[in-house]
């Protein structure tokens, strides 16, 4: 890929991830976070990692962006219940620094990483072996990562669904 094709996936995933930290709309948010993590997985593609690619659409722009959305959607009030706390602005501060604390320590990692000379053979490890790993030795933990996943979605689904104490209706 050009370099010129690069900065422009790099450009739109930044964007898309900003503009969705910037909006006050969450279905808003979410829709540009699964275009920002489709990004992500179009810079996968043009690095040569498939397989992590198509995880990274499988997993993120499949079930976590349908996990959210469902969250939302179901747990969702109306803008008039939402009251803004005065201490909003040492709130977002906060997070601005915390943010930078994660970026300081992701910029050393990668700095200070040394990573092999690329290979003419193609990558280390096929796609192929990958599967076999993950569905061989790791199948267990694939199948007990999706099992905590389920509870937890629907865990949130009977929590949202519960009518808070006081105001429930007196049945007849």
């Amino acid at each position: 890929m050009t370099t010129a094709l690069l900065l422009l996936i790099c450009l739109v995933t930044l964007g898309s991830a900003a503009t969705a930290m910037l909006l006050r709309n969450l279905i808003h948010s979410v829709l540009l976070l699964i275009g920002s993590w489709i990004g992500v997985a179009i810079f996968y593609l043009s690095c040569g990692a498939e397989f992590v690619a198509f995880a990274q659409l499988l997993v993120y722009v499949g079930a976590v962006s349908m996990v959210v959305l469902f969250a939302v959607l179901l747990t969702r009030r109306s803008r008039t219940d939402v009251t803004v706390s005065a201490d909003t602005v040492s709130r977002a501060w906060s997070a601005v620094m915390a943010g930078g604390a994660v970026l300081a320590v992701l910029l050393y990692g990668a700095l200070m990483t040394t990573l092999p000379a690329a290979s003419a053979h193609g990558p280390a490890a096929p796609v192929k072996q990958l599967g076999a790993e993950l569905m061989g030795i790791h199948a267990a933990s694939l199948l007990v990562i999706g099992m905590i996943l389920t509870v937890a979605t629907l865990g949130s689904v009977v929590i949202a669904s519960e009518e808070p104490s006081g105001k429930k209706e007196d049945a007849p």
